[in-house]
């Protein structure tokens, strides 16, 4: 069986539609050797704001991938699409509801074999992503590493996503939680806001997730790229 094409992803810049990028910006981040742009948001996502983002990134050769969250901002024309699984949600809908209802509507359309579950642990019960998906985020070490185990053994989900957003997370335990994966990718997103935690992060998870410096510090999340590459590099040798 091949590998899916983001089983090599080390870092990735993760845009989001309903904030602004200047085309110089976004040149910038495509062109920095990023291996693929997710584009996706918690809010404020729709058609025509993805829309625009994908032509716009289509300009480059970058893969690119949508994180779909809402059933109205399902655009045609990516590489690949990612459909988040929020493991840690007190509301059902997070879980199975939104994603059943989309399959529903459009299970006929659905490119499958391009499409992926995530399984989404998210960490920061002050991210936006936290609020609108209820996440239970004040979770102990062995509840997030139960869900690990739980989304890469029993659910064979082929991403599991410790989300941060808005803070730097516990890179220990995101280690530990890379570990215990048999067959999934651990992708990591929060707070890497320079070369040196983007290089820890590297360090701990298998892909890092670089979005909020693009629109705060673009210059230091340009720089994320080659600490990431170099710190696995590191490792790899």
């Amino acid at each position: 069986m091949n590998q899916p094409e983001f089983a090599s992803w080390e870092h990735v810049f993760k845009l989001d539609p309903d904030k602004e990028i200047s085309d110089e910006a976004l040149e910038a981040v495509c062109m920095s050797g990023t291996d693929a742009i997710i584009v996706g948001g918690s809010s404020g996502v729709t058609f025509e704001n993805t829309v625009e983002l994908l032509s716009r990134i289509r300009r480059y050769e970058v893969p690119c991938a949508l994180e779909v969250t809402s059933e109205e901002a399902a655009v045609p024309g990516f590489d690949l699409y990612f459909i988040p699984f929020v493991l840690n949600s007190r509301d059902p809908q997070w879980l199975v509801g939104r994603q059943t209802e989309a399959v529903r509507q459009f299970g006929t359309y659905i490119p499958w074999e391009i499409t992926y579950g995530e399984g989404y642990i998210i960490l920061n019960g002050e991210a936006e992503a936290a609020k609108v998906s209820a996440a239970e985020a004040a979770l102990d070490d062995s509840q997030t590493l139960a869900y690990t185990r739980l989304a890469d053994r029993l659910l064979r989900l082929p991403i599991v996503y410790l989300e941060y957003s808005g803070k730097l997370g516990d890179l220990a335990l995101v280690k530990r939680a890379r570990g215990l994966l048999s067959q999934g990718r651990l992708f990591y997103g929060g707070g890497i806001a320079s070369p040196d935690t983007a290089a820890a992060a590297a360090a701990a998870a298998d892909t890092v997730i670089v979005g909020n410096a693009v629109y705060a510090d673009l210059a230091a999340a340009l720089a994320t790229v080659e600490a990431v590459k170099l710190s696995k590099s590191k490792v790899d040798g």
